[in-house]
């Protein structure tokens, strides 16, 4: 973690804030891959993660988007309130879970409202790289849409396809029409509310197979644990700890000592994701792709459980 000044805001829609941030030392910030997102702690003391969505070689400033939450637990209302040029934030190094296909030879990127943030480096980066993509961005209205008005100026404006006011069921047939019959080379990227996303994902997968099909949530539903059953977890280096219905392994980890770097705590930054050396995970998570999810030798310690009676792990 490192500590950050913010340069610049404003107000991208009536729900969106952008905010620039450079290093406080003067430094260059590190280039960062598409897709790519750091995570935030604010001025309550509160760590989330944000998608980066400027251009990934700007070595100046990172570029954050933060939606204001209706039910916002001090995290993106304290970054939209107390937050003006000058204040000093803290944030860690881009991290990547949901990037681009480097053997892809067409990319479609499909953004509903506060997910065209990490679409919007995709963009840049393909159009960068000369690829073949297109952008849908989904939004009720263009006052809604963020970054309508720069996605209109940029320099791939032309593969931009807004859907913009047109309502559910329109935007809906549009997407089927977009995305049927997808040519096997293709990747289909998309982030949204967690519907939207489902939605895309069943279109693309009528042509694609599941791996060439990715997805990014920025906020989890709510899981029930009423048929939790209780397991241990044991670390690789001998000590065994209960984890009863009700807690998490991150939280019983931390309880008794034992040091783990969490985020979200909502199963989507990665950043508590421990190595499996034996047991079965019961994954709960939306960090982990389906294909790590079968291998079985990874876990989200804040939100997955275990199948088996206990499960052992490595920290990192």
């Amino acid at each position: 973690m490192f500590t950050v000044t913010v340069t610049e805001t404003h107000d991208e829609t009536d729900t969106i804030k952008v905010l620039r941030l450079a290093r406080s030392d003067g430094a260059a910030l590190a280039p960062y891959p598409a897709g790519a997102h750091i995570d935030v702690t604010g001025p309550t003391g509160i760590t989330r993660p944000y998608s980066l969505c400027g251009p990934p070689h700007d070595s100046g400033a990172y570029t954050i988007a933060v939606k204001r939450e209706a039910d916002s637990r001090g995290g993106s209302q304290a970054l939209h309130d107390k937050t003006v040029p000058g204040t000093k934030l803290t944030i860690g190094a881009p991290r990547q879970l949901f990037g681009l296909a480097p053997d892809a030879a067409r990319h479609h990127l499909v953004a509903a409202g506060i997910g065209i943030t990490p679409l919007l480096a995709m963009a840049y980066e393909l159009h960068d790289k000369g690829a073949e993509f297109t952008l849908h961005y989904v939004a009720r209205s263009r006052a809604e849409a963020a970054f309508a008005g720069l996605l209109e100026k940029s320099a791939f404006a032309g593969r931009v396809v807004r859907h913009f006011g047109r309502g559910r069921q329109a935007s809906r047939d549009a997407l089927a029409g977009a995305l049927q019959g997808l040519r096997e080379d293709t990747h289909v990227y998309t982030c949204g509310p967690h519907d939207f996303m489902t939605y895309v994902r069943a279109l693309a997968a009528r042509s694609l197979p599941e791996e060439r099909i990715h997805s990014e949530l920025f906020q989890a539903g709510d899981v029930s644990d009423a048929a939790d059953e209780p397991f241990e977890v044991e670390l690789d280096t001998g000590e065994v700890y209960p984890v009863p219905p009700g807690r998490t392994i991150a939280e019983v980890l931390e309880e008794n000592g034992v040091p783990l770097d969490t985020s979200c705590r909502e199963g989507i930054c990665g950043t508590c994701v421990l190595r499996v050396v034996e047991g079965e995970p019961d994954h709960r998570d939306h960090c982990l792709s389906a294909k790590e999810k079968t291998a079985g030798d990874q876990i989200a310690a804040c939100v997955s459980r275990a199948k088996s009676r206990r499960l052992v792990v490595e920290l990192w």
